[in-house]
């Protein structure tokens, strides 16, 4: 049977419009160094620490602006992305190991984009700038970081309704804490197990000292020793992926959020039968909260120590210090008209409106004002209570509390999702 060829005029008579030959039919044009400098942004912001959804918009605007298409799935641990018509597409695959927040490179490579995006830099030059970056040593030394554990971890417990005795004990977790970040940076056996470590240091700190000073409370200087560390932004950036419909990278940082929480458990579990043992039982004491100036105090001790632990611009601290007064006010006043669980919802709201003001206004990624400010209403600490009470087999007690944890999440997860409504930022970060 004979074939019809693409210009006979039986094809013609039918409307078919003609096919084009083969040598105009190759591979899509694709600027390689514009598919390179995108990747290495979405690693380098992967890094730092940027939720799927938020990393996602940022590369499909970039490629929006470099007029290719793309298409982009990203995971807790991996980034896939596929350039081109979905008929003829070049994969790439990054694998990037999950790291800390670090607000501080997250708004230099901010800044790069922008000015690669609004043509003042060639790509080829904005690629240096980032290996520059990943190159770059570390913003504050470690010494400096290791002084901003104890600082936290000591403003913490007063924040959380501690005294002067919870105050200091809290601050000798953290120094044990910071120390302990010191050689798990040199040896990652060490850091494989880091959170767990951490939690039998401020467990056992926490029980020794509430015998060793005459009943003082072990949760309080125990949770504030391990504010940095507790899951509740990881469990608050994976309801939000979720809420997104990120559905994979959700699930896959909810699971890691649930991990951290049993290494703690398991730490906390081991530290307090310890000091038991060679302490003895602590009694059950009530404490009391100090003044609101003390308190206040304690606000703006903790800012500053988040900037540094968080590794954010210094000139940020009064940003910083912004943000998480707004979270301090607005879970107070949220807590007197709506409860404990759903009275987080107004603390988020504000801040996550105070947030995209702030990149509206200055052009910078809403997560420098948004991250420290969640950092003091994630319900970590709650997650954490609710795991230590299935290890003391309270399962009623337990569940309970998880869903109180549950609870609040989605309250914060709601207040941002809302501010977003109100006010949208102008930037994915």
């Amino acid at each position: 049977m004979s074939t019809i060829r693409p210009d006979s005029k039986f094809r013609k008579m039918l409307g078919v419009p003609r096919t084009r030959r083969a040598r105009e039919t190759g591979e899509p044009k694709i600027d390689s160094k514009a598919v390179e400098f995108v990747l290495r942004v979405g690693r380098a912001l992967h890094q730092y620490g940027t939720p799927a959804h938020r990393l996602e918009e940022v590369l499909e605007e970039m490629t929006r602006r470099f007029h290719m298409e793309a298409h982009f799935f990203s995971t807790p641990t991996s980034i896939m992305a596929a350039f081109g018509p979905l008929g003829d597409q070049r994969s790439y695959l990054v694998r990037v190991e999950p790291g800390d927040v670090n607000l501080g490179l997250m708004s230099d490579v901010d800044e790069i984009v922008t000015r690669v995006l609004a043509g003042e830099l060639t790509t080829a030059r904005g690629l240096e700038l980032i290996e520059e970056i990943e190159r770059a040593p570390q913003r504050y030394p470690a010494w400096l970081e290791t002084l901003c554990w104890v600082t936290s971890a000591a403003a913490a417990g007063i924040m959380f309704g501690g005294g002067w005795r919870e105050m200091w004990i809290a601050g000798l977790s953290g120094l044990g804490i910071g120390l302990l970040t010191l050689l798990a940076a040199r040896s990652p056996t060490v850091n494989r197990i880091f959170v767990a470590l951490s939690a039998f240091i401020a467990s056992f700190v926490g029980g020794a000292m509430a015998v060793v000073a005459d009943g003082a409370s072990v949760f309080i200087p125990m949770v504030a020793g391990l504010i940095v560390l507790l899951p509740g932004l990881t469990l608050t950036v994976a309801l939000t992926e979720l809420a997104t419909r990120n559905l994979a990278a959700g699930a896959a940082r909810l699971t890691l959020a649930l991990m951290i929480l049993l290494e703690m458990a398991f730490g906390v579990a081991v530290g307090l039968r310890l000091a038991e043992m060679i302490f003895g039982s602590p009694p059950q004491m009530t404490t009391v909260g100090l003044s609101f100036g003390v308190a206040a105090v304690a606000l703006v001790v903790a800012s500053i120590s988040f900037t540094v632990l968080l590794r954010a611009r210094f000139a940020d601290v009064g940003w910083i210090l912004g943000a998480a007064a707004l979270a301090y006010i607005g879970t107070r006043h949220g807590t007197l008209w709506l409860g404990s669980e759903v009275g987080v919802f107004i603390a988020a709201l504000v801040v996550g409106v105070a947030s995209n003001a702030f990149a509206r206004f200055f052009d910078r990624p809403a997560s420098i004002v948004m991250v420290p400010g969640i950092l003091l209403l994630v319900p970590g600490s709650v997650g954490f209570r609710s795991v230590s009470r299935l290890l003391e087999r309270d399962v009623v007690g337990g569940l309970e509390t998880a869903f109180v944890m549950t609870l609040v999440a989605a309250s914060l997860v709601a207040g941002l999702l809302v501010a977003n409504l109100l006010l949208p930022p102008r930037k994915a970060l």
